[in-house]
């Protein structure tokens, strides 16, 4: 029992090829040229006859190697100017919970010297 799949409803849609509808698609280039504000052209295919852009490949620093971080809000600088501070403030809790702890402890004592009195 074999089953023919040329004679199905879906397998004639497929085989018939659409034909683009006219007058409303743009006008196509093969070669459009692509120009890099750092000189650099290649061609593409595009609906645009020439483009200028601003990073390509050749610049662009994820593929050159040379990443940088751009802060033009200075937002990391004052991260770790927070981070500084909230380093400096538990680094003097620490400091004064121990001279708290020596203080507690001479004063329990010195109460229970009295007591012993």
């Amino acid at each position: 029992m074999s089953i023919d799949c040329t004679k199905s409803k879906k397998s004639k849609n497929i085989a018939s090829p659409k034909i683009m509808k006219q007058n409303i698609h743009p006008k196509y280039y093969k070669n459009a040229i692509i120009t890099c504000a750092c000189g650099n052209t290649f061609k593409v295919g595009s609906t645009k006859r020439e483009m200028h852009i601003e990073v390509c490949s050749a610049c662009h620093p994820f593929y050159t190697g040379k990443a940088k971080v751009v802060d033009s809000h200075r937002r990391v600088d004052r991260f770790k100017r927070m981070l500084a501070k909230k380093e400096e403030l538990q680094k003097g809790k620490k400091k004064n919970s121990s001279a708290d702890r020596t203080s507690k402890s001479k004063s329990k004592t010195q109460s229970a010297k009295l007591k012993d009195k």
